[in-house]
């Protein structure tokens, strides 16, 4: 009885993950073949999957060269990137000050980031956007990158992450004349890359497909991020094919980065386990 249970799940596990798989990848089949489609197939009736010829770029030209998705996606790579490093920067050095220094208030203050994980970012929009504001930030890039510089849960990774590196390690490189910013360049940094990787995909796909604070905070169209700007291919052209074809677009950047970084995200997710 037991074999037989154990091939039951051997083969109902892929099948089920494969049926989970499809339906998640549904919607993103869906608008890239709507991106093919004319105005008529988009209102046709009942709808279709496939379009009537892949041929029709026609959407897809308008998207690239006659609207501002390119100055969209321009933004959104720029804050994206900039954004991810300097939270990869102060994340890695918080967590090293947490990991292997000792001073008073150490788990007050670890524990007090952490608690700060479970305040919904909605709560700090209004007095994110006050501060903001006030210091003339609106309408720039430093506006919208200023919220993703820090991230506790990279804090907290990284934490643990460095804690699997043996003290004596450490105690060995400083009698050998290292200091702590040779031991954080030289042995945390190179020891942590596969959760570096991880989190930094992690933290570019989030501030990428960020849409709530970039509204908040912009409101000149050369200043939009691809998910608000998207919004206004919507209003701007009754043909919704053309909105596919700018959905269809902007997923190209997230798709790649799973595609090419699937296995260095599990790994890196993994090697950031949780130690005590």
């Amino acid at each position: 009885m037991r074999s037989k249970s154990h091939q039951i799940q051997k083969y109902l596990s892929p099948v089920l993950s494969l049926i989970i798989g499809l339906v998640i990848a549904f919607p993103v089949f869906y608008a890239f073949m709507s991106g093919f489609k004319g105005a008529s197939e988009m209102d046709s009736y009942p709808p279709t999957i496939l379009p009537e010829s892949f041929m029709n770029f026609a959407n897809f030209r308008q998207v690239i060269f006659d609207s501002l998705v390119p100055r969209f996606m321009l933004n959104s790579l720029i804050i994206a990137l900039v954004a991810t490093i300097v939270r990869l920067l102060f994340s890695t050095l918080a967590a090293y000050s947490l990991a292997f220094f000792k001073f008073r208030g150490q788990k007050f203050m670890f524990f007090f980031i952490l608690g700060t994980m479970m305040i919904p970012p909605e709560a700090l929009l209004i007095s994110n956007f006050l501060t903001v504001s006030k210091f003339g930030l609106v309408n720039s890039y430093m506006g919208v990158m200023i919220v993703y510089f820090v991230s506790a849960t990279q804090v907290f990774m990284f934490r643990q992450n460095f804690r699997t590196i043996s003290t004596s390690l450490r105690e060995a490189s400083f009698i050998d004349g290292c200091t702590d910013l040779m031991f954080y360049l030289k042995i945390c940094i190179p020891v942590s890359k596969p959760v570096i990787t991880a989190l930094g995909i992690a933290s570019f796909v989030n501030v990428w497909n960020a849409y709530m604070w970039p509204l908040l905070v912009t409101n000149k169209p050369k200043m939009r991020t691809v998910q608000v700007g998207i919004t206004m291919l919507a209003s701007d052209d009754p043909n919704k094919g053309i909105l596919f074809a700018g959905i269809a677009i902007i997923l190209v950047p997230s798709i790649l980065i799973f595609a090419f970084y699937q296995r260095n995200l599990v790994h890196g997710i993994s090697s950031g386990a949780v130690k005590g």
